[in-house]
């Protein structure tokens, strides 16, 4: 019989990145994932690791660089406004193709906004995360569990592709409590890293880390490799839960805390003898825009349950080629969806209408 143990959100994702290898963390305090830099605090100093809460977010994703350039496992957390201050430095990462993990357990927004959970960073992750062009890996959990399944997942994948790896979670996500098995979690060992600093020892050539080139023509090409790259990680590595598809003719999708509600709508639509699934993106990029693909051979019309004003909407339709119509339930600045409004906007895509 598998041990579980009770652990918050916040929490299983400092100690999984410790289990998956991570010694280096830098990070500033602020709510709602302020516990994982306090697990870190703890842990890091009695394992031989190192803790550093940084003068600034900007410093921590800084000090994220530094530590990656020397092929180490490393991560950062923040919420909404501080991922905001990463922005440059998460571009920078991607400029000289360093594997990290950030985290982002998001609060209601713009601005300063509220300490609620909110899911408005979507576009932030998947679109626009720092200036120029660069992906990030963005992972969704939806459990506890999958806090600590995927923070490990964010590791490998970042090695595997020398990109950074976002975990997107959300406030309730990383508050909450359940039983996590953290003995069953799969641990790869560290890859070789042949191109990190650290240091010759007279015997290769030495390796500069930098995301500067001058020479445009250089440039043009170092994007157009990594944009090869990108479409390499999109055939191979999206992911996606499918619950009730086979027959559905409605499709919600949802992921994070709103496809667990949603889930709840599901099955009470299914008790109504509404025939609707629901489609969970675990990866929210690479989109898993193959299961919507094969949806489309029976689902009519969709909904996207999200915790903002319509973002992962978009990439819905995109998926779907706007081949049918999707329409929106959510609820923003910190609300959350209820599993009777998502039933809701189920019936009235049933019964033909808007939601």
């Amino acid at each position: 019989m598998e041990k579980k143990v009770l652990m918050k959100g916040n929490e299983a994702i400092a100690e999984a990145a410790i289990r998956a290898g991570c010694r280096h963390y830098f990070g500033y305090p602020i709510t709602p994932q302020t516990e994982i830099a306090a697990y870190m605090a703890k842990r890091m100093p009695k394992i031989g690791g190192t803790f550093l809460q940084a003068e600034s977010e900007i410093a921590a994703i800084n000090m994220v660089y530094g530590v990656a350039s020397a092929g180490l496992r490393v991560m950062t957390s923040s919420s909404s406004p501080g991922v905001s201050l990463k922005g440059e430095g998460l571009s920078y990462l991607a400029g000289a193709d360093l594997p990290a993990l950030v985290v982002n357990v998001q609060r209601g927004g713009p601005g300063l906004g509220g300490i609620q959970p909110s899911q408005s960073d979507y576009f932030q992750a998947t679109r626009g995360a720092g200036h120029g062009d660069f992906r990030m890996i963005v992972l969704a959990p939806a459990s506890v569990q999958e806090m600590a399944e995927l923070t490990v997942k964010a590791f490998d994948l970042a090695d595997k592709y020398r990109m950074t790896s976002m975990l997107l979670a959300d406030g309730t996500m990383g508050q909450m409590m359940e039983p996590v098995a953290l003995d069953d979690l799969k641990i790869t060992p560290m890859p070789e890293k042949p191109w990190a600093t650290t240091g010759t020892k007279m015997e290769r050539k030495r390796n500069i880390i930098n995301s500067l080139s001058l020479v445009p023509e250089e440039l043009e090409q170092f994007n157009f490799a990594r944009y090869e790259k990108y479409a390499k990680i999109e055939r191979e590595e999206a992911r996606a839960e499918e619950y009730r598809m086979e027959d559905a003719e409605i499709c919600v999708a949802a992921f994070g805390i709103a496809s667990r509600v949603s889930r709840n709508a599901v099955d009470a639509a299914r008790e109504m003898g509404i025939k609707v699934g629901l489609i969970r993106p675990i990866t929210l990029w690479p989109y898993p825009v193959e299961a919507f693909k094969r949806s489309l051979s029976t689902v009519k019309k969709y909904v996207s349950v999200e915790l903002n004003m319509g973002q992962m909407i978009e990439d819905v339709r995109l998926a779907t080629e706007c081949r049918r119509p999707v329409t929106l339930c959510n609820r923003a600045g910190g609300m959350i969806p209820t599993p009777e409004q998502v039933l809701e906007a189920i019936k009235a895509a049933a019964n033909g209408g808007e939601n």
